[in-house]
């Protein structure tokens, strides 16, 4: 009868295989304690071959000593060469990454937008707050024409960032005019067959 890998136990590091696994359970086993050291001398040895990228860092000796200990499942009673880390180092989950939970209004602009639309808001009138408002209308053409392919109105970025501005930048489509921007076709991929 086979044995599938689906009916085995799960792997500690599947990293080393079960072949690896399977040698760390036996030296568990051993009750001779310089045997056992011995043996586990003999794991690490080929838990190194198998992952030779381990020897380019600083403290490989420690990393392979504690992946053994853990892999133990730390059962394994030896002389280790090195201080073992702590069975809690890997019981313990690390802290929730806090994300943040900011309202976009629209979200094909995205947040940089609101945040050029708010620091325009801020600046004083002149040319130069001017000049930044048709950037960022601009700008908002282009994206809202990632996510529409057939086309934007003008209108509609003047409408949205009159929106956004609280009425404060409103800009007439019979006098002022935004770039065109065109979808170029990405360059087709793979290589055209020769004609024999």
């Amino acid at each position: 009868m086979l044995t599938y890998n689906t009916h085995r136990p799960r792997l500690v590091l599947p990293e080393y295989g079960r072949a690896i696994q399977l040698m760390i359970d036996h030296c568990v086993t051993i009750p001779d304690r310089d045997e056992r050291t011995g043996c586990a001398y003999s794991i690490i040895s080929a838990m190194a071959r198998i992952q030779p990228k381990v020897k380019e860092q600083e403290d490989w000796k420690q990393i392979l000593w504690d992946h053994l200990a853990y892999m133990s499942g730390f059962k394994l009673d030896i002389d280790y060469p090195v201080e073992v880390s702590s069975p809690e180092k890997y019981s313990s989950r690390p802290d929730k990454v806090p994300y943040p939970g900011r309202y976009i209004r629209y979200r094909h602009y995205g947040k940089d937008i609101e945040l050029m639309i708010a620091k325009a808001m801020e600046m004083p009138e002149g040319a130069e707050r001017d000049e930044l408002v048709i950037l960022v209308a601009n700008h908002m053409k282009k994206q809202l024409l990632s996510v529409n392919k057939d086309g934007v109105s003008d209108a509609r970025i003047f409408k949205d960032l009159a929106e956004y501005s609280h009425g404060m930048f409103r800009l007439d489509p019979e006098t002022t005019h935004l770039h065109e921007f065109k979808l170029i076709a990405p360059p087709p991929t793979g290589k055209k067959k020769k004609k024999r």
